[in-house]
């Protein structure tokens, strides 16, 4: 059985910038050694990758379970590793704007965690773990 395929064609643009491109979109990249404040280096495309998966994920699953939100806000953070490279930590903080009950949003957290196509990839080799709470009223 096949799954859905994805394709992404990136062009190196000078030393500062590449670009990405898929379907109608574009993504400048900092692929500079130097670092290029006006685009996401890789990790940054990563954890960004990872936070629209969680997003995509809630937007997904709303709709079945009937659970009403205004609004979503995910941060990330991640601590990479220099040897050998890679991404050791990764913790995120998903923030509902919403009345749904506790254990409402216990399950929303739930179906992120389980069928996060983004999600399930980078765990397995990442230490991943974050909370899903309701967004507080500022005081």
């Amino acid at each position: 059985m096949t799954g859905m395929q994805f394709d992404v064609v990136s062009v190196r643009l000078s030393v500062h910038a590449s670009e990405s491109h898929c379907k109608q979109a574009t993504i400048t990249l900092d692929t500079d050694l130097a670092g290029n404040p006006h685009a996401f280096n890789p990790a940054e495309l990563l954890l960004a990758a990872l936070s629209a998966c969680m997003i995509k994920g809630i937007e997904r699953v709303t709709p079945m379970l009937k659970f009403e939100l205004r609004g979503v806000e995910v941060r990330v953070h991640g601590v990479r590793q220099d040897v050998p490279p890679r991404m050791e930590s990764i913790s995120y903080e998903i923030i509902v704007d919403t009345d749904e009950s506790e254990r409402r949003l216990d399950r929303l957290h739930d179906n992120v965690k389980k069928f996060g196509t983004v999600f399930n990839t980078v765990a397995p080799g990442t230490e991943l773990a974050g909370v899903l709470h309701r967004k507080m009223e500022p005081s």
